[in-house]
């Protein structure tokens, strides 16, 4: 069986059974877990330990999943987040998403898929694999600098720009792919190591997202473009004067 030794996983669920079985599970997949029964016990939690990926509960008492997916995202920018949905609630995956989750699991899921989930995010984490992302160590895009080494994107000023996991993989992807279009399949195989459907948008949302962080006008890219019928592509801007 293969072990994440010492690898730090934060659980984050109001139903205490839910809490035992993940700790359980992914303890004798050698992770070190620990639990927290909503958001304020999460927060404290972090005072004083670093996790490297967080499993987190949509709908819990008082505080959502999805207002600390939020707040995780802006003071703890590295973290990976796999938030666990209601099967039938499309509005909380795509808003969970918008909030910075890198992945997410309807309810009820089957625990092997939930670990393999975590296991491709920890590998989309690792500096290792950003080194064997493409030869070029920074690739520009419009005024920022996407670090392939260090899995950074970095503005005009040289100073971090917040990206999820997935949002970095998918700016990899199109570095290695220059004014190429890709598709939405291509970008979820390549990017995402995973299928997709018809109904799920979680793609244009991560477009979208990048397109603020990285285009000078968001509503008018230049950086990366709309293919009509095809999907998206990347076109680099020359650096500026």
């Amino acid at each position: 069986m293969e072990t994440h030794p010492d690898v730090p996983l934060m659980v984050v669920d109001d139903e205490s059974e839910i809490r035992e079985l993940l700790a359980e599970y992914f303890g004798r997949h050698g992770f070190d877990v620990r639990c927290a029964v909503d958001a304020a016990a999460a927060r404290a939690l972090l005072e004083r330990w670093s996790p490297s990926v967080a499993i987190l509960d949509v709908h819990m008492h008082g505080e959502d999943g999805l207002s600390l997916a939020r707040w995780l995202r802006e003071h703890h920018p590295r973290l990976g987040i796999v938030m666990l949905t209601s099967a039938a609630e499309t509005f909380d995956r795509i808003f969970g998403l918008e909030m910075g989750a890198d992945d997410y699991l309807p309810k009820p899921f089957e625990l092997r898929e939930l670990l393999a989930r975590v296991k491709s995010l920890l590998r989309r984490l690792s500096p290792a694999a950003a080194g064997a992302v493409a030869p070029a160590q920074r690739v520009r895009f419009g005024q920022c600098l996407l670090d392939l080494q260090q899995r950074r994107l970095l503005g005009a000023d040289g100073s971090d720009i917040a990206v999820t996991a997935a949002e970095f993989d998918l700016l990899a992807l199109f570095a290695r792919s220059p004014n190429r279009p890709l598709n939405r399949d291509q970008i979820m195989e390549q990017a995402h190591s995973r299928g997709w459907d018809v109904f799920d948008r979680s793609i244009d949302l991560r477009v979208m997202r990048l397109r603020r962080k990285i285009e000078r006008n968001p509503d008018r890219p230049e950086v990366i473009r709309t293919v009509r019928n095809v999907g998206y592509v990347f076109v680099p801007q020359e650096p500026p004067a």
